[in-house]
């Protein structure tokens, strides 16, 4: 019997192959790690909270991201000159550095030792190393001699006339004309990034101010003050000195 209707043809549409998807790579987030016991032992600042060279110490140790323990000397009871801290820092001042069995002084010293150490805030060029050493000479020298004296003039430690301010005044803004002419062609002192030169100059500048030293003639000085302020890590005099010992 013929077919009175043609069956409809049927395209058929073959089924997608499943496509296998790549497993997913778990990446590994290492959890950051806080001090390790070696770490927290290692390092103990001797200093006292209103001491310029102390706070150039604790900012090194701040900066470079590295706990340590600190010890307040108290200088008004005369603790400096006591035979335990002699043993410790011959000159009798502070601050002074354990560095496990080492015993460093002198807070430019202190910085180096820090640069060398731990390798930070140093330069692998050996042309740069030595600026490091000379800023760092330069500025006790020029720079935070004048300033500290008339900072403790006006703190009441010590006790001069009007000449002698003058005199010092003079001396800081001589040193700071050649500061700021440093900084109108660089970003920082030494290089194209913040070295211990840095550190040790901006430990002295924080306390121009207390010293009368009018930093606003310098706008490299300032331009210069306000990025270092900005660095991990940087803390003030009051967040690194406590006016008590504080162990970790």
């Amino acid at each position: 019997m013929a077919k009175t209707a043609a069956r409809a043809k049927v395209k058929t549409v073959p089924a997608k192959k499943a496509v296998a998807k790549k497993p997913v790579k778990k990446v590994a987030v290492k959890a950051a790690r806080g001090p390790t016991p070696a770490e927290k032992q290692r390092f103990t600042l001797y200093g006292n909270a209103a001491s310029g060279p102390s706070y150039t110490a604790a900012l090194g140790l701040a900066l470079c991201r590295h706990p340590f323990s600190y010890i307040h000397i108290n200088l008004r009871d005369g603790g400096h000159k006591q035979p335990d801290y002699l043993v410790k820092n011959r000159f009798g001042q502070v601050p002074a550095l354990r560095d496990g069995q080492l015993i460093c002084v002198q807070s430019a010293a202190i910085l180096l030792h820090l640069s060398e150490t731990l390798d930070k805030f140093n330069s692998k060029n050996p042309l740069e190393r030595q600026r490091i050493r000379e800023w760092l000479f330069w500025q006790w020298d020029k720079l935070a001699l004048p300033i500290f004296r008339l900072r403790a003039r006006v703190r009441g430690f010590r006790q001069f006339g009007d000449e002698i301010r003058i005199m010092y005044d003079t001396e800081a803004k001589a040193a700071l004309a050649v500061l700021e002419q440093e900084l109108g062609k660089n970003d920082w002192v030494v290089g194209k990034k913040p070295t211990v030169a840095d550190i040790g100059i901006y430990g002295v500048l924080r306390y121009a101010a207390e010293g009368n030293v009018d930093l606003s003639h310098y706008p490299h000085v300032i331009a210069w003050k306000k990025k270092f302020e900005d660095l991990p890590g940087f803390a003030t005099p009051e967040e690194l000195l406590p006016l008590e010992s504080r162990l970790i």
